[in-house]
This record gives C-alpha cells, sequence and structure tokens, in this order.
C-alpha cells in the first residue's frame, strides 16, 4: 500500500514537471485577444512618449492593436475631453487623465474596481491610489505622480561674493528658503534681469490656480470651507496673492510670465535665466542634459517652502488613465493599462524623472541610486519620496475644481500685474465661485 501511494506520489510529480516544462517553453500560448482595436486619447510630447514607445509589445503580448487618435497636452486635452462627453461623441476606450480632472468625467468613466483587485493594487502607494477615488470607487490608475520642489542654481547660491553681499544686506547667511517669505526675499536679491530673474511661475489655467492654491493651504487657508462656500479670499489667500503680485510689480519675474505653461518654465530655467523656482520633478532629466541644458551640474533641489501656518507647500496631482463608459472593450482596455502601469513601464519613468506610484519602484530606484557616483541621484529620489508621503495634497476632488479654476484665475492674472486690487480680484472670484458651487449642488 504504501509503495503504491509512493508510485502516485512519483508519477503525480513527473505529471506536474512535464506540464511546468510545457509553460516554460512556450508550449502552451497565452490566451490572446483577436480583432480588437483600442482607440486612445493620451497625454503627448516630450518625456510622456517614453512608454508609448513599448506599445508594439503590448500588442504582440496580447494581440490587440492600440491606436492613438489624438495626443495634447493635459489642459488641452480636458478640453477635448469634457467636449466629447457633453456632445456623445467619445469613441475612444483608454484616457489619460488626472486627479484634478477625473471627477468632472465621473458620468462618462468606467469604475475601475472589477478589473483590478487588492493585490494588483497592493504595491501602490495608498495616498496616490486614494487621489483617484471618488466614493468608493477607483476611476484613475495612477501612472505617476507630480509633486514641485525647488530647483535652485548653486552657481549663485555658492557663490562667495553673492554670499557676502547677501549677508551685508540682510544680516544672515544666504541659504535655501524655507519659508515662503524667505523664498520671495531671496528671488528679489536674486533678481537682474534680463540675464536673471529671480523666479517664475505658471501664469494661466490651473496651474496658476495650483500655485496660488498651495501657497494658500501652506498659510493656513482653505479653497472651499467645510460648509461648501468659496474661502481663498481669506487673509492667508491675500498673502499668497500679493506676494505674486510683489514679485511681478519688482520685476523679478518675466514679463511675459501670465502666458507661460510647465514646458514655458522649464525652458526658461533650462536656459539658466532664472534663479529659483518652484518645478516638477519630471523635468530632470532635461534640465540634465548635458548638450542642451545651461544648467546641467549647476543646479540643486529642496522641499517648497512653509507658510504661516507651518505647512509645507506640497500641491500633487496623480497622472493615470482611465476608461470611457462607452468603451466596448473594457476587459481588453484594462489590460492596456495594466501594461502601461507596469513596474517596468514606471521604472523607466522614474529613471527619466517622473515619481513612480509603486512601492517596489521606488525601492528599486533609490538602491540603484545608492551606487551612483553621483550623490544627487539618490537625493532627488529621498526628497521627492519624503514629499509624497508627508506634503503631498491634491485640490479638492470635485467637480468644480477646474470650472473653479477657470474662474480664479483670470482674475489672478490682474492681480499680478497690478490690473485689479487684490482684495477685489479674490472677493469677486469667490462670489463667481459660488455661484457656480449652487449650481452644481
Amino acid at each position: 500500500m504504501r509503495r503504491s501511494i509512493a508510485g502516485l506520489k512519483n508519477i503525480l510529480v513527473f505529471l506536474l514537471t512535464v506540464i511546468f516544462a510545457f509553460f516554460l517553453n512556450g508550449c502552451v500560448q497565452p490566451v490572446k485577444y483577436t480583432g480588437v482595436t483600442l482607440r486612445c486619447a493620451f497625454i503627448g510630447a516630450g518625456d510622456y512618449e517614453h512608454i508609448y514607445k513599448n506599445i508594439p509589445e503590448f500588442e504582440k503580448q496580447t494581440g490587440i492593436q492600440v491606436e492613438i487618435i489624438y495626443k495634447s497636452n493635459h489642459f488641452e486635452l480636458d478640453k477635448k475631453m469634457k467636449m466629447d462627453f457633453e456632445a456623445g461623441t467619445v469613441d475612444y476606450d483608454v484616457i489619460s487623465d488626472h486627479s484634478s480632472f477625473f471627477s468632472q468625467y465621473i458620468d462618462y468613466l468606467e469604475p475601475l474596481n472589477a478589473y483590478f483587485t487588492a493585490g494588483d493594487l497592493s504595491d501602490f502607494l495608498p495616498r496616490l491610489i486614494n487621489a483617484g477615488k471618488k466614493n468608493g470607487e477607483l476611476y484613475l490608475m495612477p501612472r505617476h505622480a507630480d509633486i514641485s520642489c525647488l530647483h535652485y542654481s548653486t552657481d549663485l547660491f555658492n557663490d562667495p561674493k553673492v554670499r557676502l553681499e547677501f549677508k551685508a544686506r540682510f544680516f544672515r547667511e544666504l541659504t535655501v528658503p524655507n519659508t515662503w517669505d524667505d523664498f520671495k526675499e531671496v528671488a528679489l536679491f536674486f533678481n537682474s534681469p534680463p540675464a536673471i530673474w529671480g523666479t517664475q511661475f505658471a501664469g494661466k489655467e490651473e496651474a496658476l490656480t495650483g500655485r496660488f492654491y498651495e501657497i494658500l493651504v501652506s498659510n493656513g487657508g482653505e479653497f472651499i470651507d467645510s460648509m461648501g462656500n468659496a474661502a481663498f479670499n481669506s487673509p492667508a489667500g491675500i498673502k499668497a496673492a500679493t506676494m505674486l503680485h510683489d514679485l511681478y510689480k519688482a520685476g523679478a519675474m518675466p514679463p511675459d510670465m501670465t502666458n507661460y505653461l510647465w514646458d514655458d518654465l522649464a525652458k526658461n530655467f533650462q536656459s539658466g535665466k532664472i534663479a529659483i523656482t518652484p518645478e516638477w520633478y519630471s523635468y530632470y532629466s532635461y534640465f540634465q542634459d548635458e548638450k542642451n541644458s545651461s544648467v546641467a551640474g549647476t543646479f540643486d533641489i529642496a522641499p517648497l517652502p512653509m507658510g504661516d501656518a507651518g505647512i509645507r507647500s506640497g500641491w500633487g496631482g496623480i497622472h493615470g488613465f482611465s476608461i470611457t463608459k462607452v468603451s466596448k472593450h473594457k476587459r481588453e482596455a484594462a489590460e492596456l493599462i495594466r501594461f502601461l502601469t507596469s513596474k517596468d513601464n514606471s521604472f523607466i519613468e522614474g529613471k527619466i524623472g517622473y515619481l513612480p506610484v509603486r512601492n517596489s519602484v521606488w525601492d528599486r530606484l533609490i538602491n540603484d541610486a545608492s551606487v551612483s557616483s553621483d550623490p544627487f541621484a539618490k537625493k532627488r529620489y529621498v526628497i521627492a519620496k519624503e514629499q509624497l508621503s508627508e506634503d503631498f495634497f491634491t485640490p479638492p476632488l470635485i467637480p468644480e475644481w477646474i470650472p473653479a479654476s477657470n474662474i480664479l484665475f483670470p482674475n489672478l492674472q490682474k492681480i499680478i500685474t497690478g490690473e485689479i486690487d487684490i482684495k477685489t480680484g479674490l472677493d469677486d472670484s469667490a462670489e463667481q465661485v459660488n455661484k457656480l458651487l449652487a449650481e452644481y449642488s
């Protein structure tokens, strides 16, 4: 009897070994989808394109064809999304999405919970996954995170003559600003246009609203209060807007900054024209390109400053992907999202400078950077992960965020350039936003 049982065990082990060998040698092929083409509307240009180059591998693995029918920056993409959703002309399956935008599209998006298990999501940083949720449902699968840090010229900060001049004027050592008051003082000190402007900020659309918002929060203010009313016209908001106005009035920002979005700002800093600026980590490889960048090897980074409330600025967001509700290929769309947000693709983007959303990718990047001869390699990862863990906050996850931003930023532009009074501009914006909120409620 014992011999019979032993014999059966041996046969079972042999059969399992044969089956496993078939899988290893490719004799059992994975199930492929046939006759499916996914149409996609993606954020494009620059370093966003790198992982799209891997899509042919996805097509080879799955048999699913991918057609990218539209590519643009997120602001233009957002305009297209709203127009197409409202007109009922959506004919695509997967879209690039963002934590600042997706709440507007909830009625037109497919919840992702049915396609990604808790195990699938366990490698993602929890607060970043939560930034793509609404009412417990996941609508936005994270691709990478955004949070800014200070970028500053080490040529200026380390120059002995500059340091002596600063100390003679302010009776303290020149250090990287830890508060927004310090930031303003340092930016004004370094200002020497047109060779060097003290600083710069994005000057339009949600890019401007977001910068104002994070300084507002760091000063102890709120964009929307607990009663659901606009609250950015508070003393905290007035101080945030005053700083932007004062820097512009002093000529410490480029005169055309109200036309700037992110790529314009990056181009300016890369040219060596800006002393210190809040900037996104994602431009790291662009700034360090020794062939094309004037600041390669001559800049450093630090966390963003704190405001009057002792809160460190940390406005951030999540780039990711969503599935449209009208898609006829939702499961295949989920497979494409799974591929684009995989560990390998996340690592590729992390090496470029985007901030990963997976713990395992953070560990790999920091470990690789630990043996680098460049101490800056590890530093930026350590600071970024700390910011995402301690300082990260999104705008209010409400459908009205972008419409409210579209009301506020034109008045912020006029405040900055001195066309309207600071309090009047904020009060007028708050009144209009409250009307908007009442319409949505």
